[in-house]
Parts: structure tokens; C-alpha cells; sequence
């Protein structure tokens, strides 16, 4: 099998689809064969990424709908049979920004926020989408969490829980639906050089003076790097693989020289 169609027949539905990990996702899918639904709280970034999709001579679909919604994680699945017939592999992407804050001191209001973004949507979405995978003969979940969701992290006390349970209910969806041909695993990317990284940071040059040292690769990671990690999965090359978390976090993890260092808010 060549490169340019390991997803070939795959039908893909990406949450967060608008932003650099999720558009990055959805265009390397596209490129290797997959139909591809991009789908975005950001009516114009999902259309953007679709646009281009197209333009490149693949086939996607554009839904603003935000995912945390039960009403609007159906309709998600739905237009996405209606328009390609089955449904093969889901992605969730999106996450919540939440500021640094002592539980104490963190608002109910942020706390549920992280929550319904950041898991309760990937909870629905799976909901809605699981029967139709197993109906289309099997396929794969794929599950972005963080490396945050590994470690204790000071002052991040939502976001890492919240990555932490995707990394677990990844593991028990894998459980639960091995029978039925579909694999689940979760990716933990390390400090990827997005938009929250400008709105944390101001730009990308201070964020990856500021997060690269963390890394033992000594730089913050690219959304291209993450959507390799997510075709691997997605496809038949990672067949004896369920129940997984793939760190891609530059050594994050396994170089832990700066973190006595790290100052207020830590690592993102």
C-alpha cells in the first residue's frame, strides 16, 4: 500500500477540525485518501480548512456545531451519514483555555467549562458515533489529550483532569468495543505551537524560548507532527494497537530538569 492511500475508504469526522491540530488532522487525512468532516465551533476555520481540502482535490464536509451540545453532537454524526454514507474514524480535538488558578480559587462556571469541552464532548460525540463505526464493519477513535494529563501540573488543576479522563476513557472505550472491530487510543501531544500559544504567550518566539527548554528536544512541537501520530492511528499500520496513549512530546515526560524551575503557572 502506498502512502497516499493508507486512509483510502476511510470516512473521517474531526471535532475541532477549525483549529491547527484539528485542521492539520483533517488535511494530512484527506491527503492520504480519507472523505474528511470538518467540524468547528468557528463556522469560518471549519469552512477554511474544507475549502482547502477541496481545493486540493479532496472531499470534505464543513458543520459548525459545538460538540459539548447533545442536540448538536447527534447532528454532527447525522450530517455526516447523510453526506458520505459511514462513518470509519473520529477524532476529538477540542480543549477549553482555562486560567491558571488554585482549585480555591477556580470559578464553578471554568471548572464545568474544561469539563464540557474538553471531555463531556468527546463523551457524546463517541455516544453518537460508535454505532455507526460498528456498522460500517469497524474502525478507530482517536482521543487528543496531553502530557499534562500525566503529571501533577501546578495551577492546572482542569485542564490536566480533564486530559487525564480522556486518557482513560479511551482505555475503557477500547475495552468495550474491541469486539465490534473498533479501535480506541488517545494521543498526548507536548506544548504545540498553536493559537492558545500566542494567547498565553504573545508570540511564538517567547513561547518557545519560555516551553522549548522543557522538551528534550529542546522546541515546542508543530500540528503537523501530532497529525502524523494520527494517521498512524487511523490506519492499518497501527492494527495491534487499542487501548494506547502515543506521547508525542518531544521528551517532555522523560526530561524533567527544568521542573523545579518552571515558575507560576508551569507547563502548558
Amino acid at each position: 500500500m502506498s502512502r497516499v492511500d493508507v486512509l483510502e475508504g476511510a470516512v473521517a469526522l474531526i471535532t475541532g477540525g477549525g483549529g491547527e491540530i484539528g485542521g492539520s488532522i483533517a488535511r494530512r487525512f484527506a491527503s492520504e485518501g480519507a472523505k474528511v468532516v470538518i467540524s468547528d465551533i468557528r463556522k469560518d476555520a471549519c469552512d477554511a480548512v474544507a475549502a482547502e481540502i477541496v481545493a486540493n482535490g479532496g472531499e470534505a464536509l464543513s458543520l459548525e456545531a459545538d460538540s459539548s451540545r447533545p442536540d448538536q453532537a447527534q447532528r454532527i454524526v447525522e450530517e455526516t451519514i447523510k453526506r458520505f454514507g459511514k462513518l470509519t474514524t473520529y477524532v476529538n480535538t477540542p480543549a477549553s483555555t482555562t486560567p491558571d488558578s488554585l482549585v480555591e480559587n477556580l470559578s464553578f462556571e471554568l471548572w464545568n467549562e474544561a469539563l464540557a469541552v474538553n471531555l463531556s464532548g468527546a463523551f457524546l460525540m463517541c455516544k453518537y458515533a460508535i454505532p455507526h463505526i460498528r456498522e460500517s464493519g469497524g474502525g478507530t477513535i482517536i482521543l487528543i489529550a496531553s502530557q499534562l494529563g500525566q503529571i501533577g501540573v501546578p495551577l492546572r488543576a482542569a485542564y490536566s483532569t480533564t486530559k487525564a479522563a480522556l486518557i482513560q476513557l479511551a482505555k475503557c472505550l477500547a475495552v468495550d468495543h474491541a469486539s465490534d472491530n473498533i479501535r480506541v487510543n488517545s494521543i498526548s501531544p507536548g506544548s504545540v505551537d498553536t493559537r492558545r500559544t500566542l494567547r498565553r504567550y504573545g508570540t511564538r518566539e517567547v513561547a518557545n524560548k519560555a516551553r522549548g527548554p522543557f522538551h528534550l528536544l529542546g522546541r515546542t512541537g508543530r500540528a503537523d507532527e501530532i497529525a502524523a501520530g494520527a494517521v498512524f492511528l487511523a490506519s492499518e499500520e497501527s492494527s495491534f494497537m487499542t487501548g494506547a496513549d502515543l506521547l508525542l512530546d518531544g521528551g517532555y515526560l522523560a526530561f524533567k530538569g527544568l521542573q523545579r524551575s518552571e515558575g507560576p503557572g508551569g507547563p502548558s
